[in-house]
């Protein structure tokens, strides 16, 4: 390790350091970088589950969790469920499924998903 490398380490703040440790895993389990995902096209994408929400809707229940991968953020939305076990903030999963944007956010209905350990 370089001088200019610990020097850069030494200013980073605690989250600086959590999303860089966060984007080494999320690429060692074969993630696609989230901040790079093009509309249209299938992807597989690794990371933390950050907030999971139930949008008030009359019609039809959708999951909806954000998954962090220190560098971007991806929703995946899971139509017709209210709770999925295990999908939860702080969750490290993987999910595969054709991203579209969603009011300017890349989005994922109805992933096939795997819970991941962390590292």
């Amino acid at each position: 390790m370089s001088v200019r490398e610990r020097l850069r380490d030494l200013t980073r703040t605690p989250s600086e350091r959590d999303d860089a440790e966060l984007q080494q895993q999320a690429a060692s389990e074969g993630g696609d970088d989230l901040s790079a995902l093009a509309p249209r096209y299938p992807a597989c994408v690794c990371g933390t589950v950050r907030a999971v929400t139930l949008p008030p809707r009359r019609s039809v229940p959708a999951l909806v969790a954000e998954v962090w991968d220190g560098k971007g953020s991806v929703n995946l939305v899971w139509v017709g469920r209210r709770s999925i076990g295990g999908i939860e903030p702080g969750t490290f999963l993987r999910a595969r499924g054709r991203v579209t944007t969603v009011k300017g956010t890349p989005t994922i209905f109805n992933p096939a998903y795997e819970i991941l350990p962390t590292q």
